[in-house]
């Protein structure tokens, strides 16, 4: 973070490349950093030299009286380099790039740094601290707690637009740019300590230095300002080019959501998402789990509430038993609660039913949905009231220690300010309310802390799955053997009949005819034996015994290496089927038994797991150890790409693995090259 103060809150400010005309950067540029003249210096430079907004412009930095902390490159992109050469000459510690199309960035960048200065951009939107009267970006900005780090500029300002349309200000906007120099994860962790900012907004595209960034993140958490990630899903190029089934079902958003979860942060898919959960951020407390109950005065509003929240992963749990608050014949209380004309005979019933369900243990938050808000503007008379049951419902919601998030036909009424003043984030449409609890949820759990680990790595890597087999010694495989000649097959004796064969050098034996299962006799392995090797070549060849043991469930645990975040843990439903279910979950590497059991539990195949139609639950407790071992071999051990083992065959009486794959790092690269 050396030199970031100059952007900050710098003594004084030189833009280059002031201009008059309204419709150039130079102008916007010259009137923003004018706004901040009482706190700092601010000098203008044209190469004509005249006036621009009413003051004097120099025509190059050394004919200024002093040498300016920070300087705005808004030149012509050939022009750059020379201000750049200028600047350091005369000691300047940092430049902001608004310019595009500047040749050779990072060389210019690498001798801004070796000159002992700081660049941000190029191309780079501009840099705003409301704290600190700083305004060197085009536009006007309100003061406010939210900061956003953009390495889109206009996305950045679509953010601050729509935060001001919600009354919601700026407390820092940085534009990344082309980020030759400074970067986000920088800009991130220069946030903890200012002050004026709660919120924290970051627009990415890339994650390089995906530790780094964690690290930022992670602190942002700790000090209270929480962040919320807007990006895009990036190229489905480098899942393609996977070897395993772990690396082509992983999808960029899958790690950079694994990401998330470490660091303490929560994604969404809009801008307008984002402000919507910053705001529900800044006026309500988090809950402590997902489950949610839904009150409404409809019961198609209540159905549609239900749906959407099974949309956001939330829980909507059946009540056991009353709410223990009279309602009309024909309403519905078991959650979702339908009012049924509760609300039109007794407004004040919606603090009665909001209060009883806040105070059942098997609720973390709720959600109000329908008309209230609404009664005053169609009804004057009663509008007092209605907001004094507002008043009523955010006492609850203090009292109760849970949030309330409420979906109104009303949103800009009397009763819906008054919500957002006592804590109760109101919106105009279910889903923003339910995303917006959804982000909220996000901040109730603390992340799990990076797992101290100590574990052996590999030092070489194997060739094949025999080799693999024996490498592997905390995996629980078949009893087997190797052959390489048909002579070697009579050792197959020992084994216990039905045999599986396999060629042990292809990475999906299945797709090219290279395992053999039921052999249900030496003289049967043979003759598949003689036939795949007819076929397929000489090589190792394993015989193993079949796994029959009956209640069996059969998963997927992979790990591979991502080139930004470095090692992931993936489990998910496995077999020759693993790529058409798509179920998988996937986590930074490594993961505790805990993270391991949660994993296995986000499954759709989850129920199989723990037991379905009368079957016997599976050892899931020995399987999550698996997932969380091998989540330990892989982060321990660099050389690893990839490794896979699918299908993992789990019954009640724990995991066996069929199958494993392991690829050096250097062999995935040459791939992704």
């Amino acid at each position: 973070m050396h030199g970031l103060g100059v952007f900050r809150d710098p003594a004084s400010v030189a833009v280059v490349g002031a201009s008059e005309d309204r419709s150039k950067w130079g102008h916007w540029l010259a009137a923003g950093a004018l706004t901040g003249a009482g706190r700092r210096r601010v000098h203008l430079v044209s190469r004509r030299g005249g006036t621009v907004c009413g003051q004097p412009c120099a025509t190059n930095l050394r004919s200024l009286d002093e040498v300016p902390e920070l300087v705005v490159l808004c030149v012509p992109a050939t022009h750059v380099p020379e201000v750049v050469t200028e600047g350091l000459s005369l000691g300047v510690k940092g430049f902001l790039g608004i310019t595009a199309g500047v040749s050779d960035e990072l060389e210019l960048a690498r001798r801004i740094r070796s000159g002992g200065a700081r660049l941000v951009g190029a191309n780079s939107l501009g840099i705003v601290d409301t704290a600190t009267e700083l305004c060197l970006a085009w536009g006007s900005f309100t003061a406010g707690p939210l900061a956003i780090v953009s390495q889109s500029g206009q996305v950045g300002s679509e953010l601050a637009l729509l935060g001001e349309r919600h009354g919601l200000g700026i407390s820092r906007f940085v534009s990344l740019g082309n980020a030759a120099d400074v970067t986000a994860t920088e800009l991130l962790a220069d946030l903890a300590d200012h002050s004026a900012t709660e919120v924290v907004a970051v627009y990415l595209e890339n994650f390089t230095d995906g530790s780094l960034l964690l690290r930022a993140l992670r602190g942002l958490r700790e000090v209270g300002k929480p962040t919320l990630l807007l990006t895009v899903g990036g190229s489905a190029a480098s899942t393609r080019l996977a070897r395993s089934h772990t690396g082509s079902l992983t999808s960029p958003l899958d790690v950079v959501d694994a990401a998330c979860r470490a660091a303490g942060v929560a994604r969404v898919s809009t801008p307008s998402e984002l402000i919507d959960v910053a705001r529900a951020l800044l006026a309500a407390r988090p809950p402590h789990g997902d489950r949610v109950a839904i009150i409404g005065d409809s019961g198609g509003q209540c159905g549609i509430a239900a749906d959407v929240a099974h949309t956001n992963r939330l829980t909507v749990p059946a009540f056991s038993h009353d709410i223990g608050v009279a309602l009309p014949a024909g309403s519905a209380a078991h959650n979702p609660v339908d009012l049924a004309g509760a609300g039109e005979q007794d407004i004040a019933n919606y603090a009665r039913i909001t209060e009883a369900v806040l105070r059942r243990d098997d609720v973390d938050a709720a959600v109000l949905t329908g008309y209230f808000g609404r009664y005053g503007l169609d009804i004057p008379a009663i509008g007092g009231r209605e907001v004094a049951v507002a008043q009523r419902i955010g006492a609850a919601v203090a009292d109760a220690g849970k949030p309330v998030v409420v979906h109104s036909m009303g949103p800009d009424s009397a009763t819906a300010h008054a919500l957002w003043a006592v804590g109760v984030p109101t919106y105009d449409r279910i889903e923003a309310a339910l995303s917006a609890l959804r982000g909220l949820v996000a901040f109730g759990r603390p992340p799990e802390l990076p797992l101290p680990y100590q574990a052996r790595p590999l030092d070489a890597l194997p060739e094949g799955y025999w080799e693999t087999r024996q490498v592997l010694v905390d995996v629980a495989f078949p009893r087997g053997l190797v052959v390489r000649a048909r002579a070697e097959l009579a050792r197959a004796a020992r084994l216990t009949a039905p045999y599986v064969l396999k060629a042990a050098w292809l990475e999906h034996k299945s797709e090219a005819g290279g395992v053999r299962i039921g052999l249900a006799t030496v003289d049967q392995l043979t003759a598949a034996y003689d036939e795949m090797s007819a076929r397929l070549g000489p090589g190792d060849y394993v015989v193993e015994e079949q796994d029959i043991r009956p209640d069996t469930v059969e998963i997927l645990i992979g790990a591979r290496r991502d080139p930004d975040f470095g090692p992931l843990v993936v489990v998910g439903a496995g077999g020759t089927e693993t790529e058409l279910r798509q179920d998988i979950a996937t986590e930074l590497a490594p993961v505790s038994p805990a993270t391991a059991r949660d994993m296995l539990g986000r499954l759709h195949c989850a129920p199989l797991l723990r037991g379905w139609r009368g079957r016997p639950a599976v050892d899931i407790g020995g399987l999550a150890d698996l997932v969380h071992r091998m989540s330990l071999l892989v982060a321990a051990s660099p050389l690893v790409g990839e490794l896979e083992l699918n299908p993992v065959r789990v019954g009640p009486d724990g995991p066996l693995a069929v199958d494993a794959l392991i690829f050096p790092v250097a062999r995935q690269e040459a791939r992704h090259a």
